[in-house]
């Protein structure tokens, strides 16, 4: 639920199987270890992955570094999640314009993940569905250097 004393951040992407699990996973770990309490969730836009766990490859490339992704269960995002969360931030522009279309007036304007945690640049987290192991890999450190940031921010609050 939305608080002052709790920020409350909601990580978006499309299936909830691969970019925003990890964001979440890096997140809670980053800011247990900064000391910050926050309350974190992740989801996707799409209905395919529902109740699924994590995809087994970025399973994996998280767990290499250090992230454990195997309690994830992917849910679809809900109306009410632009009530309940402080900060709606999505993976990509695709996901972005999903989000706005179901934001009801009043509601938590979503954003982008990387620009909102003071990335320049890539814009958008390139999803690693259709790609390798590598793509994978890319994800996990580009989800740490967007966590960090996201940190910083919060930080700075």
């Amino acid at each position: 639920m939305k608080t002052a004393a709790v920020p409350s951040i909601l990580f978006v992407c499309l299936g909830n199987i691969c970019r925003s699990p990890l964001v979440e996973a890096v997140a809670r770990q980053r800011a247990a270890q900064a000391g910050l309490s926050l309350s974190l969730a992740s989801c996707g836009t799409g209905h395919w992955h529902i109740g699924k766990g994590a995809d087994p490859r970025m399973l994996q490339a998280a767990a290499e570094a250090g992230y454990d992704l195997s309690p994830h269960r992917a849910r679809q995002v809900r109306a009410d999640d632009f009530q309940a969360f402080d900060w709606v931030l999505a993976m990509d522009r695709d996901n972005l314009e999903t989000l706005e279309g179901l934001r009801r007036s009043g509601g938590t304007a979503p954003a982008l993940f990387l620009p909102w945690a003071g990335v320049a640049a890539p814009e958008e987290f390139p999803d690693p569905y259709f790609g390798d192991t590598e793509g994978f890999r890319h994800a996990v450190a580009l989800a740490e250097q967007g966590v960090d940031g996201l940190i910083a921010r919060l930080r700075q609050r």
